[in-house]
């Protein structure tokens, strides 16, 4: 089977905030919009920041690797280089890091790159990479 790209609806409060962030910021080229809603092609992926003005975002976390981890979250298993990239865009940019940059769970299986940011309307995002993508389901 061949993997296909997934789809993700997700509330924002603020369209023009989430234009800028997801567009310029993170790169993701922009596809259909209207007044409530914006496409983005995150590395492949769909994703459609929906408008509400009411949004708010869930304030849980998990303990993980001695970090709080956001839930929920999203986000995209990467390249190294591709993740490594990343992280230097939006350290460029200035976004302010969650659980900035690191490599989770070194030296055991699943060993990986990760980050966690908030988009403007607080939407936890993850990214991370695997050195070896046969340990992304590692147990």
């Amino acid at each position: 089977m061949t993997l296909r790209p997934f789809h993700l609806a997700f509330p924002v409060h603020d369209l023009t905030a989430a234009r800028t962030f997801y567009g310029a910021t993170l790169g993701c080229r922009e596809g259909r919009s209207s007044d409530h809603w914006i496409d983005f092609d995150l590395f492949g992926h769909q994703i459609v920041a929906h408008l509400d003005p009411a949004a708010k975002p869930v304030a849980v976390e998990n303990a993980v690797d001695g970090h709080a981890v956001p839930v929920p979250h999203f986000g995209v298993v990467l390249t190294m280089d591709d993740w490594t990239a990343l992280s230097e865009r939006v350290t460029a940019a200035g976004v302010q890091f969650g659980i900035a940059p690191y490599i989770r769970f070194k030296g055991e299986p699943g060993e990986q790159a990760t980050m966690f940011f908030l988009d403007p309307s607080g939407n936890a995002l993850e990214f991370k990479a695997f050195a070896n993508d046969d340990m992304i389901f590692a147990t």
